[in-house]
This record gives C-alpha cells, sequence and structure tokens, in this order.
C-alpha cells in the first residue's frame, strides 16, 4: 500500500471511529502525523487527496476542517469524473441510472407533496422545439431532481444527480436529432408527472423505466 494511501486510510478510520466528526478542526499537522505514526509529507499528501474529494476542508490560515460530509457534497467528485467521459462507458453510467433512477421515483410516488406536483407540472412549461439546450437542460435538471428529492434519500438523489449532471444531458441534448424529440420526451414527462398525481407507484416505475431506457438506446446507436 502507498504511504499517502494509508494516510488517507488511518484518516478514514478516525471518521469511522468517530474520534472526527463533521466539522471538527484536525488536530495540527506535527501532532496528527505523530499521532498516526506518520510522516508530515505523507499526511499532508492525504489531506490533499481528502480536500479534492470534499471530505476536508483546508482552510488557509485557520486550520483543516472535516466537512458537513454531505451526500450531496461528496457526489461532485463522481460528477467530475462522470463529466469526463466521452465514450462508450457513459452507457454503463446510464445503466446505473437505469437501475437507480425507477427505484427512487417508486419511493417518491408515496411521498411527493402538492407542492412539488405542482412544481414538476411547472418545469414543462413554455417547452418546444424552439427551445435552446440550456433551457432544456435546466428543464430536465429540474424535473428529475424534484422527483428523486422527493424520495427524501439524499444519497440517492446525490448520486442520481451526479450520474447525470448538466454536462451529460447537454451531450445527449445536442445529440438528438430525431423528429420531435423534445415533444416526446415532454409527452413521458407528462405521463410520469400523471402516475404521481394518481399514486400509481408500479406505472411510475414503469414509465421511468421506459424514459431512461429510450434515451440509453438511442445513446447505443449514436456511440
Amino acid at each position: 500500500m502507498a504511504v499517502t494511501d494509508e494516510a488517507i486510510g488511518k484518516i478514514k478510520d478516525m471518521l469511522i471511529r468517530g474520534e472526527l466528526k463533521a466539522g471538527d478542526r484536525l488536530p495540527p499537522e506535527k501532532e496528527l502525523s505523530e499521532r498516526l505514526g506518520l510522516s508530515r509529507s505523507s499526511l499532508r499528501e492525504a489531506v490533499k487527496a481528502l480536500e479534492l474529494i470534499r471530505v476536508l476542508d483546508v482552510r488557509r490560515g485557520d486550520g483543516t476542517y472535516v466537512t458537513s460530509l454531505d451526500a450531496k457534497l461528496l457526489n461532485e467528485a463522481v460528477a467530475f469524473v462522470v463529466d469526463l467521459h466521452q465514450d462508450r462507458s457513459i452507457l454503463e453510467l446510464f445503466e446505473v441510472r437505469r437501475i437507480l433512477e425507477p427505484a427512487t421515483a417508486f419511493i417518491a410516488t408515496g411521498k411527493i407533496t402538492p407542492t412539488a406536483l405542482t412544481a414538476l407540472r411547472a418545469t414543462m412549461d413554455g417547452i418546444d422545439e424552439n427551445t435552446d439546450v440550456e433551457e432544456l437542460v435546466a428543464h430536465d435538471l429540474e424535473f428529475h431532481g424534484i422527483i428523486t428529492q422527493a424520495a427524501g434519500n439524499d444519497y440517492l438523489a446525490g448520486l442520481l444527480e451526479a450520474l447525470s449532471s448538466s454536462t451529460v444531458r447537454a451531450r445527449i441534448w445536442r445529440g438528438l436529432t430525431q423528429e420531435k424529440a423534445v415533444a416526446h420526451t415532454l409527452a413521458e414527462h407528462k405521463a410520469i408527472a400523471d402516475a404521481l398525481e394518481r399514486g400509481d407507484a408500479e406505472l411510475v416505475r414503469a414509465l421511468v423505466t421506459v424514459h431512461i431506457s429510450g434515451v440509453e438506446s438511442w445513446l447505443r446507436q449514436a456511440l
């Protein structure tokens, strides 16, 4: 095991054991390196790595703190990696999304509020074939985000957001050339919203599966 990996593992163990909690300030570098039996240089590299994945927050002149460890914050690293994918590996990401998103929507069916349903329908207002890509992406993100948030699981919501970021969605919308692609997507979104409003969880799951699978099928042909 590399020395830096060992250092990361020891800090992780401190978090797991509860010796460090969200918002805590880490002990001074010299004290922590001696406590963990590490060189200061390897500890420094570990801190840099953990800062990159949003586990630690280095505040210049103040010290190093454990972040909130919020699910959305931690998934930023996943989103960054997802955005880099340009080849057929993006299909693997869509397979994960096809598994997770219908299940999330199923859970959301019994929890979504009238206010959220109203907001869901509002995402479809003013969208047509003339809408530019940026607005389509914003609509798409908001629609799916409302549903995943309604499920009440921050980890699921954060992971799904990371798997299908605005960059990935923009790439898809720019590539869609089928006639009436926007109208087709809106019709599917409306059907999902209607099923959510009726509280038909099985139908919601089926409709979301078909919706995600349709995009995945297009991607398989396009890549």
